[in-house]
Order: structure tokens, then sequence, then C-alpha cells
């Protein structure tokens, strides 16, 4: 881990309580981009996964501004966070997407009990 992602985890983890919680670093897949160019940070692009109860009765953009206020400091910072891409869930929504994945991939999803 990197001093940024500790910060994203700890911030993310202690407001939003996570059931699921993946945090991506594509900074070296972006470092050649000019406007990277003179950036010495290596934390600049991450990609998150969040499935959160507080996301609960929120429309994305709600739960996309809750997310950046929390990792406020982190984008404004003169060399943080570049870009952002965020998928926010609530627990429900991440254990359909799972099902809906292992199906289309034929993986056993659960049994169904014959009569």
């Amino acid at each position: 881990m990197t001093p940024v992602e500790d910060a994203m985890r700890t911030k993310i983890t202690q407001a939003l309580n996570p059931t699921k919680l993946e945090i991506y670093n594509d900074s070296s897949s972006h470092s050649h981009h000019k406007a990277m160019q003179g950036t010495v940070s290596k934390e600049t692009h991450f990609r998150l996964v969040i499935a959160s109860e507080a996301f609960r009765s929120k429309l994305q953009p709600a739960r996309h501004r809750m997310v950046y206020a929390l990792l406020k400091e982190e984008l404004e910072r003169a060399g943080g966070i570049h870009a952002l891409q965020l998928k926010t869930r609530t627990p429900e929504e991440e254990e359909r997407l799972v099902a809906q994945e292992q199906a289309e991939k034929g993986q056993h999803v659960a049994d169904v009990e014959q009569k």
C-alpha cells in the first residue's frame, strides 16, 4: 500500500463502514500523459469499488459526492489525486451483481430444492 491509498482506506472505512472496499492504483498506466509531466507523485489515478449501507436510498451522484467529500484533501493537494473512478453500491446491489456475474460465467449460484 501507499500513503494516499492508506489515507483513502482509513477515511472510507471509518466513515462508510463498507462491506466491500477495493482500491486500485492505476497511476502507472497514466504516467506518460501530458498532464502528468513533471508530477513526482506516483499516486494520481485510482479506481474504487465501495459497497456500503451508507449508500442506501441515495442516487449515484449523491454517493459520489459523499466519497469526494471524504477525499477532499487528497483531491485538492498539489500532486494529489488527479483522477478518481468510483463504483458505489449498497450491499444488496453488490450481491445482485456478483450473482449475475457468476450466472453469466456459468458458475454455481444456488441450489434449488426439488419436490
